[in-house]
């Protein structure tokens, strides 16, 4: 299992950006964001720290049903 670069919740929007999720709303410090795919709609949630913890992105990525390979290529 790769080890996970630290980044922020706002570089994770930006790279959720590129696979498609648009930010629906706001509250607090959580973003929320969804795709549209041909199963239906996928959707996330994004806490905008100025540094999220491996497990929490693990956790963004498995919500967003996004390959932690395709993730890091993305970076």
């Amino acid at each position: 299992m790769p080890k996970m670069p630290r980044i922020s919740g706002k570089e994770m929007l930006k790279i959720l950006a590129l696979f498609g999720f648009e930010v629906i709303r706001q509250k607090g410090s959580h973003v929320v964001l969804k795709k549209k795919t041909q199963d239906g709609e996928l959707g996330t949630v994004v806490p905008m720290h100025k540094e999220l913890a491996e497990g929490t992105i693990r956790g963004i990525l498995k919500q967003a049903k996004i390959e932690v390979d395709d993730f890091l290529k993305a970076l």
